[in-house]
């Protein structure tokens, strides 16, 4: 017997200042998975202030966030204008503090895919493939 389909929350997009073009734009889907509700809880709140950053994030095209509370896994789907504006953000100071201040509390996944063109169904529906798949 199969088992019944999650219902994964979502905020709604958050555009960033990068307009959404023809070129192709890089796609991140990230997924935490925390020891405790309490765990899962910070992180949320942790996205959800950087998430009020992003129409001031150089390469940001938009974001969701995404949580799944009863299995404790919340993360995000980001689409970039490039490689740059990615790397740019993982190295900004408010992004390693909240990692560093989650590190070791649960299980990190992160994986990423170039998308020709920028298509929100399209990119909703790899990200819920990923978030949804049994490990």
């Amino acid at each position: 017997m199969s088992s019944p389909r999650r219902k994964i929350l979502r905020s709604r997009w958050q555009p960033g200042p990068e307009p959404p073009s023809g070129d192709p734009l890089l796609v991140t889907v990230t997924d935490f998975t925390a020891r405790g509700y309490g765990q899962a809880a910070a992180v949320a709140v942790s996205g959800l202030r950087l998430r009020r950053t992003w129409p001031q994030t150089p390469g940001a095209v938009g974001m969701w966030l995404w949580a799944d509370p009863v299995r404790r896994r919340c993360g995000a789907v980001s689409v970039w204008a490039d490689e740059r504006g990615l790397k740019e953000f993982v190295g900004r100071p408010d992004h390693v503090r909240i990692v560093r201040a989650h590190h070791g509390r649960g299980e990190l996944r992160s994986t990423r895919r170039e998308f020709a063109a920028f298509d929100a169904g399209a990119v909703w529906a790899y990200a819920l493939g990923l978030i949804t798949e049994e490990r």
